[in-house]
């Protein structure tokens, strides 16, 4: 029993270790008035930094971009964190902001689409029947389930309602290791602290280490959307033709090659 204790503080103190560089606050040249602002869903750093290196050999136009879970990023917006544009992996996120009369709402447009896996060490990998009453809670063991926070991070929102909705929530609740964004989620199994991970599809690409396992039925759990909206705060003049830029046409192909889905708009 101690030594089970001794592994799930250690889980629990790497978890946190993995959020603090999830949510490391934007360096201070981040801020610069001629740098584009963003606030940006964790998931989406690979397609997002290779269109915006698109963007500035384009145009000259420098990027300066804030990775996290969705929640949070929309929380530093609420407390006057500068930002130009917003980045959510759910609606609801964005909603909120709205409400608040942060964004500008004739700017939201629902950009992309994904789904959500389930992932393992990729030496430890095979294949798993992601169905109605699956024994997870067996195949996890003493280990846990890495998660992100479903209070905060969609991915951990999406991943809950797809367990309740296969029956299984209540087996594994207690064995989960919340993280603060996806990509925290993504590094605990990675280095070994979780068995176990659910993550979005479009994640499993940044991290050689991991590999899909199984994937959950579509019809279990919402349906993903990624919305982007320009902030109510922006004054940026370069920030519309970015803005531009993320719905054009030769964003499409970066968006597909790291597995989203372009919604049409």
């Amino acid at each position: 029993m101690a030594t089970r204790r001794r592994q799930w503080i250690k889980l629990a103190t790497a978890a946190l270790s993995v959020a603090w560089l999830g949510m490391s606050v934007i360096p201070a040249p981040a801020f610069a008035a001629d740098k584009i602002t963003v606030f940006a869903a964790a998931s989406m750093k690979n397609a997002l930094d290779n269109i915006d290196a698109a963007f500035t050999k384009e145009t000259g136009k420098q990027i300066a971009v804030s990775y996290a879970a969705s929640g949070p990023l929309a929380k530093q917006l609420e407390n006057g964190a500068p930002a130009d544009v917003f980045i959510s992996a759910d609606t609801d996120w964005m909603d909120y902001l709205a409400k608040k009369k942060l964004i500008k709402d004739d700017s939201r447009v629902n950009l992309l689409g994904n789904q959500i896996v389930l992932v393992a060490a990729k030496d430890n990998a095979k294949p798993i029947e992601v169905k109605q009453g699956m024994d997870l809670a067996g195949l996890l063991g003493d280990g846990r389930l890495a998660i992100g926070q479903p209070e905060s991070v969609p991915a951990g929102k999406y991943g809950k309602a797809a367990l309740e909705k296969l029956g299984i929530w209540s087996s594994v609740e207690k064995k989960t290791a919340g993280a603060e964004s996806v990509r925290a989620a993504l590094a605990l199994v990675s280095r070994g602290e979780a068995p176990y991970g659910i993550v979005y599809q479009t994640d499993v690409s940044a991290d050689p280490r991991v590999a899909v396992v199984g994937t959950f039925p579509e019809d279990s759990h919402p349906p993903i959307i990624y919305p982007i909206a320009i902030t109510a705060s922006s004054t940026n003049p370069d920030t519309q033709a970015y803005f531009d830029y993320l719905k054009s046409a030769k964003a499409v192909p970066i968006f597909e090659h790291e597995g989203f889905t372009v919604l049409k708009q």
